[in-house]
């Protein structure tokens, strides 16, 4: 088959089984993985020399890794330096042993068994950093320690591949520090020759004012690092990270990433069909209580790995398991390990099959028990408390009490502090709850909506109740609890958003705050002002348009629940502020 019609065959998949395993939830990995398998050796049989397309589809992964590094600053990698080799150096190092003295006691030799746990314990770049990015989920806390994670792994490819010719007995063995002084030249050389290089390079570029010559610039730029470490004996996807951190605060950096997306996308699909292609069907059918099984049993002990150094370090159970869930599969760079180990005679061709099938049905299974902690796991024990309430003992009455102490909360509760006002904290989230306390604020693990916790807390006795509760059901909830048992308790309330206020305004509670409102209008004022408008006037069109907004707030509350009243009211309410904006206008120009 031509490599024409092997193109349009690998587009073909891709276009059919993506959106259908998109449209049913299971994402847009799973159905390149499907792709793959459909066109592979132990089906269609459209690709025989799988390990030619996944050499090139790796391409993928580099331009991920360099586009994510566009995304970091040098001084923001280095604030990620203890995240990087503290949690990497844990992770690697207690994943690697349990599953090195789980390969011992199944039978495989000291070296095979050592080479498997330390395989066994990377994860897969692509396959997590993409789907965070699915479910933009990479900038929370499990993200960021995914990522740097990760990140360290990378960085642990060069003591492996030192350590493989050293446990095999290998003549090359000699020059393996030989190597680890070629790595670190050039890691070296990369920085400082991109440092002083590649902007004035890229300068020259941008002046020819050709876009194809600038798109050309990036992808050599990229291939060419990743290339200079490969020859080094280091990962290629860690030479464009490097490139993209030198130049993530360049002026260029939004063009490149413009430039690089497009060819990203197409190569990190074309390497997950890839995977999908090597998975040995033939195996998975002659032995699949075996291989499910020790699929099964991986990803359980990484998560175990993972949810215990999550928290450890300070996570909450939340953050803990959707670390282990993100990073429980095994990673791409064990085929190349395996395929090491075998030909160092550490390890038979069989035991390196049975690994690499293993690592296929663990990537191709993670999206799937993302997807269950997601949609039944993680609902249901949300929805019952993590600890007992605290309780709250009883005390001088406080004046305020503040219901939910997530970023809007505090900043009241700050207020309160500098003038000495005593406050009562409610919080749902344990996580937030330790988060806080942590920087000497005394805050109480509880529901806000339950009666009891709110006598508890003076509710009856308090001068001010503030709803700052982030969740929209649960902030309505505690609100309905405290108009119908402390009617005389005035609420101020926060809203996200206009419905949250309807729903507000229906309990009769008049002081509401959205939250982003004053912010926006002040942010507009001083966009005025910076257009030339004076600043009294910026303060005065701010001034008509909150008056206006509250205005066209209270009238549409009455009929909110009719989408077409709605409308017309918004547009009636826009005619009038611009006539009123107009009557001014002539005003000023009269006088």
């Amino acid at each position: 088959m031509t490599l024409t019609t092997q193109i349009a065959a690998f587009l073909a998949a891709a276009v059919v089984m993506v959106p259908l395993f998109r449209r049913g939830g299971l994402g847009a990995i799973l159905g390149y993985l499907a792709a793959g398998m459909l066109l592979g050796p132990y089906a269609l049989k459209v690709v025989s020399n799988v390990d030619a397309v996944l050499h090139f589809a790796e391409l993928g992964v580099v331009l991920l890794l360099f586009v994510i590094g566009l995304e970091l600053q040098p001084s923001r990698l280095w604030v990620l330096r203890r995240s990087v080799f503290g949690l990497g150096s844990l992770q690697v190092g207690i994943t690697g042993v349990v599953l090195a003295l789980a390969g011992w006691a199944l039978g495989l030799k000291p070296a095979a068994a050592i080479v498997t746990g330390l395989g066994l314990a990377l994860s897969s770049t692509a396959f997590v950093l993409q789907m965070l990015a699915e479910k933009n989920q990479l900038t929370t806390r499990h993200g960021r320690e995914s990522f740097s994670i990760l990140l360290f792994q990378d960085l642990a490819v060069i003591p492996l591949l030192v350590i493989l010719p050293l446990l095999g007995n290998s003549a090359d063995a000699a020059i393996g520090w030989q190597d680890i002084a070629i790595a670190a030249a050039a890691v070296v050389g990369v920085v400082v020759g991109g440092h002083y290089l590649l902007r004035p390079a890229l300068r020259l570029v941008a002046k020819s004012g050709s876009n194809e010559a600038f798109t050309a610039a990036a992808l050599l730029l990229v291939l060419g690092t990743a290339l200079l470490m490969e020859s080094a004996g280091l990962s290629m996807s860690l030479g464009a990270f490097l490139a993209g951190v030198l130049l993530a605060d360049s002026e260029y950096r939004h063009e490149l990433e413009a430039d690089i997306e497009p060819f990203k996308g197409l190569l990190l699909g074309l390497f997950f069909i890839a995977v999908g292609m090597s998975a040995n069907l033939a195996l998975l059918a002659a032995e699949p209580l075996l291989l499910i099984g020790l699929t099964l049993a991986l990803m359980a002990a990484k998560f175990c790995v993972l949810y215990f150094i999550g928290r450890i370090t300070g996570a909450g159970d939340h953050s803990a398991r959707h670390l282990g869930v993100a990073l429980a599969q095994g990673g791409e760079f064990a085929f190349v390990l395996f395929n090491l180990a075998t030909q160092q005679q550490m390890m038979d061709g069989r035991q390196a099959d049975m690994l690499v099938m293993v690592v296929t049905l663990s990537m191709a299974a993670t999206p799937l028990v993302a997807l269950a902690h997601e949609r039944w796991i993680a609902p249901r024990l949300a929805a019952r408390p993590q600890r007992e309430f605290d309780e709250i003992t009883p005390h001088e009455a406080s004046r305020v009490i503040v219901a939910g102490f997530g970023r809007f909360g505090q900043i009241v509760a700050r207020l309160l502090r500098m003038r000495k006002i005593r406050f009562t904290a409610l919080e749902i989230s344990p996580d937030q709850v330790d988060f806080v306390r942590k920087f000497g604020n005394k805050v109480f693990y509880g529901d806000a909506s339950r009666l009891d916790l709110l006598r508890a807390a003076g509710a009856d006795k308090a001068e001010i109740f503030v709803l700052a509760i982030d969740d929209i059901e649960a902030s309505v909830k505690t609100a309905e609890m405290v108009r119908e048992h402390f009617p005389e308790l005035p609420v101020y309330a926060r809203a996200r958003n206009r419905f949250h206020a309807y729903r507000l305004m229906d309990l009769g509670i008049t002081v509401i705050h959205r939250e982003t409102l004053l912010s926006s209008v002040a942010l507009g004022r001083e966009v005025l002002e910076r257009l030339g408008t004076p600043a009294e006037d910026a303060e005065k069109t701010a001034a008509k348009f909150l008056l206006q907004d509250e205005q066209l707030l209270t009238r549409q509350h009455a009929t909110y629940h009719e989408e077409t009243q709605l409308i017309q009211t918004t547009r009636d309410a826009m005619k009038e502020l611009e006539g009123i904006f107009e009557a001014d206008s002539g005003s000023v120009e009269r006088a």
